[in-house]
């Protein structure tokens, strides 16, 4: 009988030791499915970085998905400021390991992020992504987020429609 990930998967906080796997992991999986160029992983490294000397542990947080000794994938919620007086929370580095999808986690670690935003007082979430990512715009629009702009950029070496999303939380 195949396990849930509710079952066999843990979400734990980000903590030491995952910047240099979740750098790793961004680096690689992005060249391979998409193309992208080396800048992107040391973007990643930055993004990181700056979460761990400036996030807020009240209102900005961290997880990544455990089973047994392996991460799985991680997501990240952070402030975004003020927008027309709602409290704006993004979401941030999003990523499932290809061996981890189909059993539920994205929807585990998304419900994970949008239920930390609502109950530390954001009231509106926004992230960004590419097109390209199909499976993951499909479980933001299965979750109430709106695509709010889609547009052509070239990042990190290759042609993308980069994408906007938000939804009240």
């Amino acid at each position: 009988m195949l396990q849930t990930a509710e079952e066999t998967i843990e979400l734990r906080p980000y903590g030491p030791g995952d910047r240099d796997w979740l750098v790793r992991q961004h680096a690689e999986l992005y060249a391979r499915d998409e193309g992208f160029d080396d800048s992107f992983g040391p973007l990643v490294e930055s993004i990181l970085r700056d979460f761990e000397a400036k996030h807020d542990p009240v209102r900005e947080g961290g997880w990544i998905a455990w089973e047994g000794g392996d991460r799985l994938g991680s997501i990240f919620c952070v402030d975004a400021g003020a927008c027309e007086g709602e409290a704006l929370a993004k979401l941030r580095l999003f990523l499932l390991l290809p061996e981890a999808r189909g059993r539920g986690l994205g929807q585990r670690l998304l419900e994970t992020c949008m239920g930390f935003a609502r109950d530390v007082g954001y009231t509106r979430m926004t992230l960004w992504t590419h097109e390209s990512h199909r499976a993951a715009c499909a479980l933001y629009l299965k979750n109430g987020f709106s695509l709010v702009s889609s547009v052509p950029v070239t990042s990190f070496g290759v042609p993308l429609v980069e994408q906007h999303w938000e939804r009240a939380i």
